[in-house]
């Protein structure tokens, strides 16, 4: 299974492509795709949907595990990166992907075994599982990667009857 982690944002989007076989994590490709801030918004969002359908021709994901919005205290931010995670939302919709969605305190108990772990011990552990000499870079490339192992992970809980909260867009 071929499982696309996105990180989502506006002017940084984390992306992994890992493929997750027999209990094995190969991470076939991480990086970002980033937009200048000084264009308009709907030329950033553009940039974004082209980008991520050639990631989705070039990787053809099974299935793709995107972060839920967080809104904490900048909500100017949050809108932002709402509009680009729509973007994403529905390239993915229109590929047929399914899309599931996990909080990040749900990474973090799926990768680390532990829902409050610090950024560095999730990192350290996108590092170990795939067998990396160093963590990716930037943050927004590992924190994709860990979104792929966390569904990677939740879908072969025991606890997991196959449908797990999948996005409700689609």
């Amino acid at each position: 299974m071929i499982i696309l982690g996105i990180d989502p944002g506006i002017a940084t989007i984390g992306f992994a492509a890992l493929d997750f076989n027999k209990n094995r994590y190969q991470l076939l490709q991480c990086g970002v795709i980033t937009t200048p801030a000084h264009i308009p918004l709907s030329e950033r969002l553009d940039m974004i949907y082209s980008d991520l359908n050639e990631l989705i021709h070039a990787f053809k994901p099974d299935v793709v595990a995107i972060e839920e919005l967080f809104f904490n205290t900048n909500l100017t931010t949050g809108i932002s990166v709402a509009h680009g995670r729509g973007v994403i939302l529905l390239a993915c919709h229109q590929a047929g992907l399914k899309i599931y969605e996990y909080t990040p305190l749900q990474v973090k108990q799926a990768v680390v075994g532990y829902g409050r772990a610090e950024k560095k011990q999730v990192m350290d552990m996108v590092k170990r599982l795939c067998g990396l000499k160093a963590a990716p870079k930037p943050d927004d490339a590992s924190d994709a990667v860990a979104l792929a192992l966390c569904h990677a992970r939740s879908s072969t809980s025991l606890l997991y009857k196959g449908e797990n909260k999948e996005c409700s867009t689609t």
